[in-house]
């Protein structure tokens, strides 16, 4: 059986380049990169050239990335850096529909006494700016907004969203998780303080990512020890895993062309799907997205069952974000986007990557049809 698999934003395969950048790392060049012979010279090069690599896929300084085990630590060490950081304010702006790493921090937030305000999003998905601009006070330490939403694949006007909050004196968090090798990242650009991402979502190693701190801003570190990372985060540094991400982020960066395919494709998903199933919609399809995500309800059946359906044929997709998997319940997104019950709980999410062909996109156009009417016959009965 012949695997498509539509669950991008979930994870990615390893690029066979990436693996082979790795490679003499592992074994050849194994020094640790803060010693202070020729072996360790060799991995610190590899850190700093790296270091560049990724910052160009980012747009910042060098000198403001941290390298990290990937975007939830990256998200702890922003949080909980910024609340140690200004003890006099104490209230944290996000929105609803964050990525479940971040909400947990909101809950951590609120475990340490400190004030939360949620802004929400329209049906569409779409960040409702005025209600943003409302929720940011004098003693908002932090306004968190992702650059895109890893469910429905929305795009958040973090730009706009920057301006207001440092209009009002707080820090500007950005977790461009998804959006890295999908669209133009440009933390610099957008006004952010502070910009998280994964190499995993780009084809690079797990285990690995990143922490954009704007020069001038200073947190504490959230891992101590020595002084790796200009003593930011200490650990000895993963060279391999770093090798991997910088030469992953050099090849998004060259694929971004290649992304109007891939919207292509997904469009033309969608548009086969709308034509051939009944009562259905596409979750955040009347505002600008990811150009490889689509999130699928279909009334009367659930998605859990479809996504089932699929998997026995060879084709993965998911129900949402993969870090809340389990749930039967409607996600917080769909509850935030106030979508009707039926539809909400029919709902998966195909996310396409860079190769994925016509082929598979057809062969998912013609199955689906048959699989969503097998699973509302059986509801009624």
């Amino acid at each position: 059986m012949d695997l498509i698999y539509l669950d991008h934003n979930a994870t990615s395969a390893l690029d066979p380049e990436v693996f082979e950048a790795m490679k003499p790392w592992f074994m050849e060049r194994f020094g640790n990169a803060s010693a202070a012979y020729a072996l360790g010279h060799l991995s610190d090069g590899a850190v700093v050239a790296a270091r560049e690599q990724v910052a160009d896929l980012v747009g910042c300084a060098p000198a403001e990335i941290i390298f990290t085990s990937g975007g939830t630590e990256s998200l702890n060490h922003a949080v909980k850096g910024v609340w140690e950081a200004f003890p006099a304010k104490r209230h944290l702006v996000v929105t609803a529909v964050e990525h479940p790493a971040l909400r947990a921090l909101v809950v951590w937030w609120k475990g340490q006494g400190g004030e939360i305000t949620d802004v929400g999003v329209d049906e569409d998905g779409r960040l409702d700016l005025a209600a943003l601009e409302a929720a940011i006070r004098s003693d908002t330490a932090l306004v968190a907004v992702m650059a895109a939403n890893n469910e429905t694949g929305v795009l958040f006007p973090v730009a706009e969203a920057a301006r207001l909050a440092k209009a009002k004196g707080a820090l500007f968090l950005v977790d461009a998780t998804q959006a890295a090798g999908r669209i133009p990242v440009q933390a610099s650009a957008w006004g952010a303080d502070l910009l998280c991402l994964s190499g995993h979502k780009f084809h690079g190693p797990k285990g690995t990512g990143l922490l954009m701190i704007r020069r001038g801003v200073r947190l504490k570190p959230l891992m101590v020890g020595g002084a790796q990372e200009r003593g930011r985060r200490g650990g000895t540094e993963n060279v391999p895993g770093l090798v991997g991400l910088g030469r992953a982020a050099q090849l998004a960066q060259a694929r971004l062309k290649d992304m109007g395919r891939v919207r292509a494709l997904r469009d033309d998903l969608e548009a086969r799907l709308l034509a051939s199933i009944p009562e259905m919609r596409i979750h955040g399809a009347a505002t600008e997205r990811l150009p490889n995500t689509s999130l699928v309800g279909f009334a009367g059946l659930e998605g859990e069952a479809l996504q089932l359906k699929l998997a026995e044929r060879g084709i993965c997709v998911s129900t949402g974000s993969a870090c809340s998997t389990g749930m039967r319940e409607p996600s917080h997104v769909l509850r935030a986007m106030q979508v009707p019950q039926p539809y909400a709980q029919g709902t998966v999410r195909l996310s396409l990557g860079h190769g994925t062909t016509e082929g598979e996109v057809q062969r998912v156009a013609e199955l689906m049809p048959v699989l969503v009417a097998e699973l509302r016959a059986l509801g009624r009965h």
